[in-house]
């Protein structure tokens, strides 16, 4: 029984240490996109082959949505369509929907231009791009942490959101029925002239897996 307890103790005491750790990291990698300050400048490969530049997006309303295919949490909101839903309404709106990943080699949720291409096709997605962030710098810039992670640039390059997809972690379709989608609320705010309620909140979902 002491051994036991001794066992269990350390445990906690290491998941805890690491878990410090992780808090620390997100600090450090997320401390660069601010609400109310222009979003972070990038250029990234797209799935397609082509290149996307964020300068090149001034005048239109700029959702990014941090993914992993082989996360829980990602397939709830797809495999729910809850994701495809607000991706359609975006783009009814003329909105920029750009998928990120962020995952490294090697790392889960890695793909290529082809196989993100692929996936959003079986899946029914609606997004304008898939944005290849190999070397993770555009997850960085933004500190994105989870898969999903959103952000929300306006018109003029500001970033007016940044957080979950809604307002209950978890993995499990049937809570999205009582959540809050946050992205909805926002960019219904933003297309009636109205401050974003919820301008940060808290993201929730899979660690993104970094190169490095």
């Amino acid at each position: 029984m002491l051994m036991r307890k001794l066992f269990t103790g350390a445990l906690l005491g290491a998941t805890l240490s690491v878990g410090a750790l992780a808090a620390g990291n997100a600090l450090a990698v997320g401390a660069a996109a601010d609400i109310g300050q222009p979003a972070p400048s990038f250029t990234g490969k797209a799935a397609d082959g082509s290149t996307v530049s964020l300068d090149s997006l001034r005048g239109k309303t700029v959702v990014l949505e941090w993914t992993n295919h082989d996360c829980p949490f990602v397939k709830k909101h797809y495999g729910a369509e809850n994701m495809q839903k607000v991706q359609k309404e975006a783009a009814a709106k003329d909105i920029v929907w750009l998928q990120v990943i962020s995952s490294g080699p090697g790392k889960q949720g890695h793909v290529d231009g082809p196989t993100a291409i692929k996936l959003n096709e079986q899946r029914g997605a609606t997004v304008a791009n898939t944005l290849l962030d190999v070397d993770g710098k555009i997850g960085k810039a933004y500190g994105a942490q989870t898969t999903p992670h959103m952000y929300i640039i306006d018109p003029q390059g500001t970033l007016v959101y940044k957080g979950g997809i809604d307002s209950i972690p978890s993995a499990r379709a049937d809570d999205i029925p009582q959540a809050v989608n946050y992205v909805r609320e926002a960019l219904q705010a933003m297309d009636s002239g109205k401050p974003v309620p919820n301008a940060t909140t808290r993201a929730y979902g899979c660690t993104v897996h970094y190169a490095s």
